[in-house]
């Protein structure tokens, strides 16, 4: 079960938490097995962005991580040259990352996730942002991809708030499965909610799509 007052375990609540934690160390790395600083060099702030390409709003969590900095996603591939968001399609974010053959294999569920971006965690996973229809709470999931096995796409996070929570081991929960969140008494309703979205109703995508 996953500690903290319900008030504070979601949205920009719990992102400030995580900015105030980071604040006192920003250089710190989000991992012990990889460098990734929280911030590279001194806070830099967004723009202000209110909306993605496709219209939809940037959520609550994010536009609160924006006005702190910006280099985290900026080192991620958020952003064109000129300061714009620059998402990708599922099979496209996963072939650049992973490589061509297993971006391919993610195109028959590819239309379901247009708007997508990369967030730090995993090796031979990723994290990716999905931006979509929103949550009850305006928020976005965060999905986890993998090809260590057979190609997987599932729910990981309700949010970029969760995720960023637990990196800053704010929010504790002992992973067995990427989709364990699910069950989470604190979590699990914005999961479903996730799932009925994006799934069917289901938590994850395997290989065959």
């Amino acid at each position: 079960m996953i500690e903290g007052v319900q008030t504070a375990a979601h949205g920009v609540a719990l992102v400030e938490r995580v900015i105030e934690s980071v604040r006192r160390e920003p250089g710190r790395s989000m991992y012990d097995y990889l460098d990734v600083p929280w911030v590279s060099g001194p806070p830099t702030p967004g723009d202000g962005a209110a909306v993605f390409p496709s219209g939809r709003p940037l959520s609550p969590s994010l536009r609160a991580w924006l006005a702190f900095d910006r280099s985290l996603f900026a080192r991620h591939g958020w952003f064109t040259p000129s300061g714009a968001l620059a998402p990708r399609r599922l099979d496209a974010l996963v072939g650049d990352e992973l490589g061509p053959p297993w971006g391919e294999l993610f195109e028959p569920v590819a239309d379901r996730f247009p708007e997508c971006f990369l967030l730090p965690g995993g090796s031979d996973s990723r994290r990716v942002l999905a931006v979509g229809e929103p949550d009850s709470t305006g928020e976005y999931p965060v999905l986890a991809v993998d090809v260590d096995d057979l190609p997987f796409v599932g729910l990981m996070y309700p949010g970029f708030d969760v995720y960023v929570a637990h990196e800053a081991g704010l929010v504790e929960h002992p992973f067995e499965s990427y989709t364990d969140l699910v069950d989470d008494p604190v979590y699990r309703p914005r999961m479903r909610e996730h799932a009925r979205h994006r799934f069917a109703g289901d938590v994850c995508f395997e290989y065959p799509f």
